[in-house]
C-alpha cells in the first residue's frame, strides 16, 4: 500500500513538471509552415492559381472576376454539368426528396433511388453487383482498406491517386508500389511475394489524371491470372469517356470480366458527386457491411442521384456526345503536336502540357488567364521535380472556334517562354 502511494505521489509530482513545461511552450504558429510561406509568396507576386473563384458557368466558359474564360482545366469530359435532361431530373429529385438525405445508407438514409443507381451502373458497368458512396475519395478509402486486411498486400501503381495512396495508410495490409506501368516491375513483386498472403490485390488507376497515361490492362489481368492476385481499377477518369458508351476502360480493353474491382467516380463526366464500386455479388455485399466510410458517412443526396442516373441515359442514348468528345480531343492533340509541344502520349482527353520549370507554369497560367484561358498548373509533388506541367483537358461541349482560340493563344506562349518540345 505504502508503495503504491509513493507511486502515485510521484507520479503527480512528474506530471506538475509536465504541466509546468507546457505552460511554458509557445505554440507554433501556422503562418511559419512552409506551405503557408508559399502560397503567401505567391499570392505576392500575383501567381496563385488556386481556389480561384468561378462566378457563373456555361457549356465550356467560365467566368472569374468579370471576365469570361475558356474553360480548358475541368474534368467534365461529357459536357453534361448544364444538359436540359439532366438539370431537369436533378430538380424533379429535390422536389420529391428534398435536399438531403440526412443519415447513412446503412441506417435511415437509403432511398430507393439509391438502389435504383446502384443497379442502373452494374448493368452498365458489366458487372454483376454495384454500390454508390457518398464521394469517390470515400469509394476508395473505404473499398480498399475492407478488402486489404492484417494478412493481405496491395500492389500498386506509382502514379495512382491520392486516395489510393491513403487507402493503404488505413488498410491494416501491406503495400507496395511498383514503377509506373511497368510490368517487370510489378511482376517481381507478385513473385516474390504472392506467397506470402493470403489475398494480393493489384490497384491502379484506369486513366492516370496527370499524365492522360492508360492503364496496361491487359498485362496486369495476365499477370492477375498467373499469381492469383484480384485486379482493382480506379477509373474515375476512365468512366463516362473509355469503352463503348463511356463504360470504361475495363470495357475499352474488352476485359470487364476479369476486372474483379472497379470504382469510378461521378464528380467528372457524370455532372455530379459521388463514387462507385462494382464486382461481384458476394464482394459488393461484403464491402457495403465492412467499409466504414461508406456505412458512417451520409449518402448521396436525391439530385445527385437523379443527375448521375440521367446522365447514364443521355450517354447511352445519344452517340453524339462521344463523337464530339474524340473530335475535340483529336484536335487538340494534332495541334499541339504542330505547335511543338510534348504532351507526354496521352491518349485520353487530358493532354498535359510540359513545362519543365515551376516559376516558368505559373508565369504561363498567368499569361493564359490574361488570354482569356482558364487552366491549372501542375507542380511538385504532384509530377516528378523538374517536371511541372499545364494540365489541360477537354469536353465534348467545347466548339471550334474556342479551340482554335487556345491553340493560338498557346502558339504565342511558346514563344514567350520558349518552352521545350520534349523532356529531356
Amino acid at each position: 500500500m505504502l508503495g503504491f502511494k509513493s507511486s502515485f505521489f510521484s507520479h503527480m509530482e512528474n506530471n506538475k513538471v509536465d504541466s509546468t513545461r507546457e505552460a511554458k511552450m509557445v505554440k507554433s504558429p501556422f503562418s511559419e509552415s512552409k506551405i503557408i510561406e508559399r502560397a503567401n509568396l505567391l499570392r505576392d507576386n500575383d501567381l496563385y492559381f488556386f481556389f480561384r473563384a468561378i462566378e457563373e458557368t456555361e457549356a465550356s466558359t467560365v467566368t472569374v472576376k468579370g471576365k469570361k474564360q475558356i474553360m480548358i482545366g475541368s474534368n467534365n469530359y461529357l459536357g453534361l454539368t448544364h444538359h436540359p435532361v439532366v438539370k431537369e431530373a436533378a430538380i424533379k429529385a429535390i422536389e420529391k426528396y428534398g435536399t438531403g438525405c440526412t443519415g447513412s445508407r446503412f441506417l435511415n438514409g437509403n432511398l430507393n433511388i439509391h438502389e435504383e443507381l446502384d443497379e442502373k451502373l452494374a448493368d452498365y458497368l458489366g458487372h454483376e453487383k454495384a454500390i454508390v458512396f457518398s464521394t469517390g475519395m470515400q469509394a476508395n478509402l473505404g473499398a480498399l482498406s475492407a478488402l486489404c486486411g492484417p494478412k493481405d498486400l496491395m500492389l500498386f501503381d506509382s502514379e495512382n491517386h491520392a486516395s489510393i495512396i491513403d487507402s493503404s495508410r488505413l488498410s491494416l495490409g501491406t503495400t507496395f508500389k511498383y514503377k509506373h506501368n511497368d510490368m517487370s516491375s510489378l511482376e517481381e513483386l507478385l513473385e516474390s511475394n504472392v506467397s506470402r498472403f493470403n489475398r494480393v490485390i493489384i490497384v491502379a488507376d484506369g486513366v492516370f489524371s496527370m499524365t492522360g497515361d492508360i492503364m496496361k490492362l491487359p498485362e496486369v489481368v495476365a499477370l492477375a491470372k498467373k499469381y492469383g492476385a484480384y485486379v482493382y481499377v480506379d477509373d474515375a477518369h476512365g468512366i463516362g469517356v473509355m469503352g463503348a458508351q463511356g463504360r470504361g476502360t475495363m470495357n475499352h480493353f474488352e476485359l470487364t470480366k476479369d476486372v474483379d474491382f472497379n470504382m469510378g467516380t461521378f464528380s467528372k463526366s457524370f455532372a455530379s458527386i459521388g463514387g462507385v464500386i462494382s464486382g461481384s455479388k458476394d464482394a459488393i455485399d461484403y464491402v457495403r457491411h465492412s467499409a466504414r466510410s461508406f456505412m458512417f458517412s451520409a449518402s448521396m443526396p436525391p439530385a445527385a442521384v437523379a443527375t448521375v442516373s440521367a446522365c447514364i441515359d443521355v450517354v447511352t442514348s445519344d452517340d453524339s456526345i462521344l463523337t464530339n468528345l474524340w473530335e475535340n480531343v483529336a484536335m487538340m492533340r494534332n495541334g499541339f503536336k504542330e505547335l511543338g509541344f510534348y504532351t507526354y502520349g496521352s491518349q485520353t482527353p487530358i493532354i498535359p502540357i510540359f513545362i519543365g520549370d515551376d516559376m516558368k507554369a505559373l508565369q504561363m497560367t498567368k499569361f493564359l488567364e490574361a488570354h482569356g484561358v482558364f487552366c491549372t498548373p501542375v507542380l511538385p509533388p504532384a509530377v516528378p521535380k523538374g517536371e511541372a506541367l499545364i494540365r489541360t483537358s477537354y469536353m465534348a461541349s467545347h466548339n471550334k472556334a474556342d479551340l482554335a482560340t487556345v491553340l493560338e493563344v498557346f502558339a504565342e506562349a511558346k514563344k514567350v517562354f520558349e518552352i521545350p518540345s520534349s523532356i529531356h
